[in-house]
């Protein structure tokens, strides 16, 4: 007679290289997502339409320099510079970011514009 031989029991799945996998994902994700607040800037939208009224005040922006209507002027006289264009605080400004200047340099000067009260502009390609 001859007998099978006995059945080895089951080995359980190890769990090592899931637990591996997660924690490079968990790892993966804390580096590559941002953490606290980042500045929004609200522009509005040009579909949305609106009324532009009064002399021109569009602001390029520069990597390193401002013009108002073409006129090069100083970051600490934006304000001035805008004061004798604008009826009220709530006109519209127009900022047009050229000669590669990036996002940061036009957050910057929205940033300046607020601080001056001057907080309705448009941006432009």
């Amino acid at each position: 007679m001859q007998l099978a031989p006995a059945p080895k029991p089951r080995r359980k799945p190890s769990l090592t290289p899931m637990i591996d996998v997660v924690f490079l994902l968990l790892v993966f994700f804390m580096l590559a997502s941002r953490f606290g607040m980042d500045t929004v800037l609200q522009l509005p939208l040009a579909g949305q339409g609106g009324s532009y009224d009064g002399p021109p005040r569009l602001i390029g922006i520069g990597p390193g320099n401002l013009d108002v209507n073409g006129v090069p002027v100083a970051d600490a006289n934006l304000a001035q510079a805008l004061a004798p264009l604008m009826k009220t605080p709530a006109d519209m400004l127009i900022l047009r970011g050229r000669d590669g200047a990036d996002l940061q340099r036009i957050t910057d000067v929205t940033a300046l514009l607020r601080q001056a009260g001057l907080s309705s502009v448009v941006l432009v390609e």
